[in-house]
């Protein structure tokens, strides 16, 4: 069975590694008996620890934070995203797209449903207005693209945003967004937009 969480050590510091799979009360428990397993072992030296695994909510990597140094007194480092959201954009990264993971969805969004991926995302369907896809990648949207589409949500400005009909009033990528006037440009059909000198393009 596999562990919730793993330690070693690399080069000169200290990885903590957070698997999938399991619950934040269960992470912080094992975590704890963890951290006084360290705390044992360094006593003398210092040495750095760098979190990397399961994507954590703000808080909770600010508890885990708050968990390791009250212990240790160690510099701690997070190599992972945290959460996204249209007002919490994180220019954590500058991934190229081509290495990107992707996840699919089956069917369309209605009015009022929300997918947000820590990777690219293909939607085999619509996007239907006031319906919003968020990804800190690329999005591709094999049908039409009337909600709102945000692509490198983390500050990835190589995302793109990609659609067999293009009919939404706004985009996003990264922190760039691009206000589409219907009166003045007619909708997009098998399109893609992408950043160019900090403007969105839809070619």
């Amino acid at each position: 069975m596999k562990s919730t969480i793993n330690v070693y050590q690399k080069n000169d510091y200290i990885v903590i590694k957070i698997n999938e799979g399991y619950d934040f009360q269960t992470i912080e428990k094992e975590l704890n008996h963890k951290v006084a397993q360290l705390k044992k072992i360094f006593k003398q030296g210092k040495v750095p620890i760098k979190v990397i695994g399961k994507i954590l909510k703000n808080r909770e990597i600010d508890q885990i934070e708050k968990m390791i140094k009250d212990e240790l007194e160690v510099e701690v480092e997070f190599d992972m995203p945290r959460e996204m959201g249209l007002s919490n954009i994180k220019k954590t990264f500058d991934s190229e797209i081509s290495i990107s993971e992707t996840k699919f969805y089956k069917g369309s969004l209605r009015s009022g449903q929300k997918i947000e991926e820590e990777r690219s995302i293909v939607i085999l369907g619509d996007v239907n207005s006031g319906a919003e896809v968020i990804a800190a990648d690329n999005i591709v949207v094999l049908g039409t693209l009337r909600g709102l589409a945000h692509a490198g949500a983390k500050g990835n400005k190589q995302a793109i945003i990609a659609a067999g009909r293009i009919d939404t009033v706004q985009m996003r990528i990264a922190n760039i967004v691009k206000e589409i006037n219907r009166d003045e440009e007619p909708y997009h059909k098998l399109a893609y937009a992408y950043v160019d000198n900090d403007r969105i393009i839809i070619s």
